[in-house]
């Protein structure tokens, strides 16, 4: 664990932004605190990004999944986005009411609904892999490309950490 030198706070070499201090009560999860203001910034950008084409941050991530699968049940959608039922209802739902996706009974499971992606939302395709592209330069525009591969394995190895910690932490059924 680093300790705070109480210095004044840093800013990167390319921004006059400064980052916040970190406060003594956090010190002890200085990763946490760490990955709690990117993730906090990265949805940010997210959202003034996929505002331009009518959209919110999560609701690309379904769109990509049917834009390159094809339809899905959405009890696929909540398993292959990490997502919970709920959340994933009102993500589809907000979608269907902007035109982006279809709801239909399954021919095969009476229980499942398929979501398909709408011709109208082929449209958006485009626009939004070119804002993924933008969000990409935005976290990444001061690393080499070493370093965006090796934060790339580092990220993969917290993400297999946390989840391997909200098993042990799961409430019993």
């Amino acid at each position: 664990m680093r300790e705070d030198s109480g210095a004044a706070p840093a800013t990167s070499p390319s921004s006059a932004v400064a980052r916040p201090q970190m406060p003594p009560s956090v010190q002890a999860g200085a990763m946490t605190h760490a990955i709690f203001r990117v993730a906090r910034l990265h949805r940010m950008l997210a959202g003034q990004l996929l505002r331009r084409v009518g959209l919110h941050p999560g609701q690309e991530l379904v769109m990509m999944q049917l834009w390159d699968l094809g339809p899905q049940r959405q009890t696929d959608l909540v398993r292959l986005l990490g997502s919970d039922a709920a959340t994933m209802t009102r993500t589809v739902k907000r979608l269907e009411n902007a035109g982006f996706v279809r709801r239909r009974p399954s021919t095969t499971d009476k229980r499942a609904t398929i979501i398909e992606a709408t011709t109208a939302s082929l449209a958006l395709r485009k626009e939004v892999e070119q804002i993924w592209a933008e969000l990409e330069d935005g976290a990444a525009d001061a690393l080499t490309a070493d370093e965006q591969d090796e934060a790339i394995r580092i990220l993969a190895r917290i993400e297999d950490s946390l989840s391997r910690a909200a098993e042990r932490h799961a409430p019993l059924a």
